[in-house]
């Protein structure tokens, strides 16, 4: 069948066979390009990358934190049975409200009303497909033109990514490892003008491996009070501590300044592969729905997709009914390694811990390449660890103890095949780099 002169069939074949061919003007975003790229899976996609296909080691990545894999880690069976009840009442196979179930969120609102001095209401909950997707949002909601966000230095590399996919100026103020990696506060005040948004604040610390103190968190509300911004407090790994200082919601000072926090079920549930998460309003006060803030939430939560839901139709039970015993397992588990992590890694001569890990499932270790032969810096150290040994860095002690000793035994041996000879070394030579360790997780 012919198409009449007018028709565009006749040009499509063309094109097809080469004749009469048109450029195409489609093309994908740059900056799609830079947040994959600056991800913790964009680097580690370029680390397997260089693994050697004919060492027949198993791999273990020191990289991320997610111990599901581990049976040792298994999350609790009342979480599983709760899914599995979800699934087979047939109440759960519609869609949601863009918000999240009702029942899901009052779950949620009585759960973090524990870590608060105040009731948390059902209305301050907003559901998302894990804590990702509540960055996501909160940074989308925050992008207009010409504003900037305030972001710790290290941090967690996803908030740089969407705060440049999202226009979002990105402004960094370090943490201080000499003082447990509390918030550089005078730096912060130096980088906030007019146009800063928010303030991150990660605790427990990834991945420094930190739990900030009550004080400081106060003092890190303040502060932000006084520049006239928002706190964004990711607690994705909220009560994973096992140091001096137990875990302080920066909820709890949401009467100083208002405050988004993002958390999820996935660290301390262990089941990351659920992708339930949720941005809660800490914010006595009333600014964020002033200031419109709520409503953009909603808004973007309107053009995005929900977290499954059964799994919200079993959040209830979860929340509800998983025993401590359960908990209290999972911090001794991460202290051991924890410990055996930061024991071992003070045994390597280019390697040093300026902070013994307190929580989350990660420590920050300084690299001197100056104790090793062709190491240029912790960028090189990580690419040729990977090809030589099967692993990286960042460290992640959530893995089990037998793999993590391997790991990092591992670690030593490749140290120790580049170390320089004694005399060769001057102190002349010194430079410090700072690589993230993440301490559980092996695949």
């Amino acid at each position: 069948m012919e198409d009449g002169a007018g028709g565009g069939r006749p040009s499509e074949v063309e094109n097809r066979k080469g004749r009469g061919r048109r450029a195409f003007r489609f093309a994908p975003r740059d900056l799609l390009v830079y947040a994959s790229s600056s991800s913790i899976r964009g680097v580690l996609e370029r680390l397997l990358s260089l693994l050697d296909p004919n060492d027949a080691r198993p791999v273990i990545p020191l990289a991320h934190g997610d111990p599901s894999a581990f049976p040792c880690f298994r999350t609790t069976p009342v979480a599983e049975e709760a899914i599995v009840s979800a699934v087979r009442s047939g109440e759960h196979n519609r869609y949601a409200p863009t918000v999240g179930l009702p029942s899901a969120r009052r779950a949620v609102a009585e759960y973090l009303s524990r870590d608060v001095p105040y009731k948390v209401s059902p209305d301050d909950i907003f559901l998302t497909a894990g804590c990702c997707q509540a960055i996501g949002v909160v940074l989308s909601v925050l992008g207009r033109p010409g504003s900037n966000i305030l972001l710790p230095r290290p941090g967690y590399p996803f908030y740089e990514g969407r705060a440049a996919f999202d226009g979002l100026e990105v402004r960094h103020f370090d943490l201080l490892p000499d003082k447990g990696w509390e918030v550089d506060l005078d730096a912060v005040e130096a980088l906030a003008d007019e146009n800063t948004t928010a303030l991150v604040v990660i605790n427990p610390g990834n991945p420094t491996g930190s739990v900030l103190s009550y004080e400081h968190l106060k003092r890190v509300a303040e502060t932000a009070r006084k520049l006239g911004i928002m706190v964004i407090a990711d607690e994705v790994y909220a009560h994973l501590a096992f140091g001096n200082n137990p875990f302080v919601s920066m909820g709890a000072f949401g009467s100083i300044v208002p405050v988004l926090t993002l958390g999820s079920i996935s660290k301390r549930w262990v089941v990351p592969g659920w992708r339930l998460g949720w941005i809660v309003a800490h914010d006595t006060n009333g600014v964020l729905k002033e200031t419109q803030i709520i409503e953009g939430i909603k808004g973007f939560l309107n053009i995005s997709t929900d977290p499954a839901t059964f799994i919200q139709g079993a959040l209830p039970h979860i929340l509800e009914n998983t025993k401590e015993e359960f908990f209290n397992k999972t911090i001794s588990l991460l202290r051991e390694t924890a410990d055996m992590c930061y024991t071992q890694i003070k045994e390597i001569d280019c390697l040093a811990c300026p902070h013994e890990p307190e929580g989350s499932m990660f420590v920050m270790v300084k690299l001197n390449p100056a104790y090793l032969v062709d190491i240029l810096d912790d960028d090189d150290f990580c690419n040729k660890l990977a090809k030589e040994e099967s692993n990286w860095l960042r460290v992640t002690f959530a893995i089990d103890p037998c793999s993590l000793q391997d790991g990092l035994s591992r670690v030593k041996s490749f140290c120790q095949r580049h170390a320089k000879k004694a005399e060769s070394f001057t102190s002349k030579e010194e430079t410090n780099t700072t690589l993230p360790l993440c301490y559980t997780n092996m695949w």
